[in-house]
């Protein structure tokens, strides 16, 4: 027969365990879940091709993951110095060498992850589709994590 000294302890630890847990849940069920995450997610991902547009460079950086991943045919770039190397050299001209905008865009429940895609035009004619994975960082902000297009097929020339 347990002893009322054992008996306590035990009891006391349970409360506590059971403390702990709830307290833990509740700390999960209260993170804040934005209202609507496609919306912030697409309006990030419009103000991300006008960094294209307005020809800013600095500002396009700010949007891509530190861990970003960009998929070029058959060669990611891994990492953000890997992917802003690479794509400098679409801001170095006046004009912007394309431009792109969200046609679709999802979010999970959590509202911490999204996915974007769109259209991809050069000079007016549609050329690709992009794709992006955006994620909600622990500052707030949405960064793309995957980016990847794909070509368009012009399929009224072959029949």
């Amino acid at each position: 027969m347990p002893n009322r000294r054992s008996t306590l302890r035990s009891a006391l630890a349970l409360t506590a365990g059971a403390w702990v847990g709830s307290s833990m849940a509740a700390s999960t069920a209260t993170r804040p879940v934005p209202a609507d995450a496609a919306s912030a997610v697409r309006e990030a991902e419009i103000a991300f091709a006008a960094t294209m547009a307005k020809r800013d460079f600095k500002a396009f950086a700010e949007f891509v993951a530190e861990d970003a991943v960009f998929i070029n045919g058959n060669k990611p770039m891994r990492g953000r110095a890997a992917v802003l190397a690479e794509w400098k050299r679409f801001f170095e001209g006046a004009e912007a060498p394309f431009s792109w905008t969200p046609d679709l865009v999802v979010a999970l429940p959590d509202g911490q992850l999204a996915y974007s895609t769109g259209p991809v035009h050069v000079k007016g004619k549609l050329v690709a589709r992009f794709a992006s994975t955006w994620r909600r960082d622990a500052d707030g902000r949405w960064r793309v994590v995957f980016d990847n297009g794909s070509d368009v097929c012009d399929c009224k020339g072959s029949a």
